[in-house]
């Protein structure tokens, strides 16, 4: 290493980025000897030992205890390329392991926030390309002073990605089962359109509690929301006013008159 030679134990700890006591230590133990002394018995680094410091350093981040390191670094059949071959892949599965624990944290943060323990990659691999990781937020400003917000929060944070996963067949299957309905032109009010509403709101309370009252305000904002009824519409044209009406019909069935209906 060019104008490494000669370094005192000091010069050398401040270029290396440790302590003079850990240097001492390593000399002391046989992992690190300078390869020369003065005349007065000073410790003296040249470039191999920086070299070997800096490998030192790489082996001791991964988490290798010192007495293995030196058993690495004295390998006979180990040269310099292999030891950086080694260094390198076990460098590629630490980056490995770091990202694995990013995802886990960016899932603690969302569930922190409003629940969900997806990361914004996994919310889209989950619910799809047009998903939005900026809706979660978007509702929690909409919603997140209600007691049905804290419900979803609390129930959101104990479900896994597989669990996500299910939910999310659940949801597409249930549209394909409204789309099928609408094409075949089932009534709202019939047996098959309230069995459909009623599993409409069963699916609603995965998250929180759906009363038929409150089934009824999600079937306005189908229709009122263009997200919602662009959504609906897509996968079935006129599926955002026939659903809101099958939800209407349902809960009429069960009492609840849809034009006074409030979200309780």
């Amino acid at each position: 290493m060019p104008g490494a030679e000669g370094l005192t134990v000091g010069r050398a700890a401040a270029l290396v980025g440790v302590s003079v006591k850990t240097l001492h230590h390593w000399d002391a133990i046989g992992l690190l000897s300078p390869s020369e002394r003065t005349l007065a018995g000073y410790r003296v680094y040249c470039g191999d030992d920086i070299a070997r410091c800096h490998r030192i350093l790489v082996y001791r981040e991964l988490g290798f205890p010192l007495a293995e390191i030196g058993r690495v670094l004295d390998d006979p059949r180990a040269d310099a390329r292999e030891h950086l071959r080694r260094q390198r892949t076990l460098l590629v599965e630490r980056v490995s392991r770091l990202n694995a624990v990013i995802d886990a944290v960016d899932r603690m943060l969302a569930a922190t926030g409003g629940g969900m323990r997806l990361s914004p990659r996994e919310q889209v691999e989950v619910f799809g390309a047009d998903w939005q990781p900026a809706w979660v937020e978007e509702a929690e400003e909409r919603w997140g002073g209600t007691a049905q917000w804290a419900q979803y929060a609390e129930r959101a944070a104990e479900l896994s990605p597989q669990d996500w996963r299910r939910i999310a067949a659940a949801t597409h299957a249930l549209d394909a089962d409204l789309a099928s309905a609408r094409r075949s032109g089932a009534a709202p009010g019939s047996d098959a359109a309230n069995a459909l509403a009623e599993r409409h709101r069963a699916l609603m309370s995965t998250y929180f509690d759906c009363t038929h009252a409150m089934q009824v305000c999600l079937g306005r904002m189908f229709v009122d929301d263009p997200r919602y009824a662009a959504h609906y519409d897509r996968v079935e044209p006129g599926l955002a006013v026939w659903l809101r009406d099958a939800i209407f019909a349902n809960a009429r069935a069960h009492g609840v008159d849809p034009a006074s209906a409030k979200w309780r």
